[in-house]
């Protein structure tokens, strides 16, 4: 067995817990539920000017401030904050951890509950119930509602965050102003399913797996989830950045070998699954890739997705990236075909850009400069 590296620290998250709990797509009533958020900025008299960010698949809530677990700065400072194209001087922003997720909303590190939502003194682990993004949504909708907030003045999100922001506008589209989902997808694709079952087989193997029960152990699968990330993250870069970065670069090994990093690509790689282990438990990320798995908008609605859309009076920005090839623009295009099938009002927009699917969190001038227009034409229509 290997040395144990250390388990995930607790931390006290600011977060709401509905009693009430969650009836999910699973058939499983999950009570109690919390929900992990975090707000920027003020609310306003009219509770109009609200905008709910969704965090991608290893994201979380804390979006324009020190992630308390990494120490680095919140996954979008660059464009939450004062003057900042989602200005929190003007918008009320809130970002929840995902249903299912390890930052402090229920998921399989909290307390497994009975059917009478009654505490059982272990973790969920691999016992958590299977969940969709359409719970994801319906818990966040729990949480805009405790918030006081009837209809947000727009919902956002990219990767797993734009599947959320099409599911809020198909289940709720009167509560949706504005929406803007970025390099998604209304179904998750076979290819994209693959390499989150690699990543998933990666784990199971990991023999400090425990079947699910690691946590008994003090223990987690760190080699099998350092593998899935490295897998993952592979597909968020394209080979133009790739390239750029690494190229054939060698880092000096005095033979050749296959026992120690070679190239530098590969202690890249290392070290983004080596620090992903620190952040993230196992059980989550297949409990929550298993929710992109599932995700398919069209089907829910017969197969035809315009119908998901059908009569809505949101409008919404659709961006995509030219070098993304896990979400491709293809997929972009195949949403905004939807909602003028359903006489949506839609803006499409196709981002030059080498930097691949992670694009949507780096420095992109045009897609902020978009978004921030997009964003604050939604605020003059509704007087923010």
């Amino acid at each position: 067995m290997s040395e144990a590296p250390a388990t995930l620290p607790a931390v006290d998250h600011q977060r709401v817990v509905f009693p009430e709990g969650l009836a999910l797509d699973s058939g499983v009533m999950l009570a109690p539920m919390a929900v992990a958020y975090r707000t920027y900025g003020a609310l306003n008299a009219a509770r109009s000017n609200a905008i709910l960010v969704c965090h991608a698949l290893t994201g979380d809530q804390y979006l324009a401030e020190t992630q308390p677990v990494t120490g680095k700065p919140g996954w979008w400072s660059s464009i939450v904050g004062p003057g900042k194209p989602i200005d929190t001087d003007r918008y009320f922003v809130i970002c929840a951890n995902v249903l299912g997720g390890c930052m402090g909303s229920t998921g399989p590190r909290e307390e497994m509950t009975d059917a009478n939502g009654r505490g059982l003194g272990r973790p969920w682990g691999i016992d958590f119930p299977a969940i969709t993004i359409a719970d994801m949504v319906r818990a966040q909708k729990k949480l805009v509602e405790y918030l006081g907030i009837e209809r947000l003045l727009a919902v956002i999100g990219g990767s797993m965050g734009g599947m959320q922001a099409l599911q809020w506008a198909a289940l709720y589209p009167r509560s949706v102003f504005a929406c803007a989902p970025i390099a998604t997808a209304a179904h998750h694709s076979a290819q994209n399913i693959a390499f989150h079952e690699v990543g998933r087989a990666a784990v199971h193997a990991d023999p400090d797996f425990c079947q699910g029960a690691y946590w008994k152990e003090g223990r987690i699968p760190a080699q099998g989830l350092s593998v899935a990330r490295m897998v993952a993250h592979i597909t968020y870069l394209s080979e133009s950045a790739l390239t750029r970065k690494f190229g054939r670069r060698l880092q000096g090994a005095k033979a050749l070998t296959f026992l120690e990093d070679v190239f530098a690509v590969e202690s890249y790689l290392r070290h983004q699954g080596s620090t992903f282990i620190r952040r993230f438990d196992a059980n989550s990320y297949l409990t929550i890739t298993r929710a992109m798995d599932y995700f398919d908008l069209a089907a829910d609605h017969g197969g035809d997705l315009s119908s998901a859309f059908r009569g809505t009076p949101t409008r919404f920005l659709v961006a995509s990236f030219s070098s993304d090839w896990l979400f491709p623009t293809a997929e972009s295009r195949a949403v905004t075909r939807a909602l003028n099938r359903a006489a949506a009002r839609v803006s499409f927009i196709e981002l030059e850009s080498d930097k691949g699917h992670d694009a949507f969190l780096l420095d992109e001038p045009e897609f902020h400069a978009a978004l921030g227009g997009f964003l604050s034409g939604s605020a003059d229509a509704v007087g923010v």
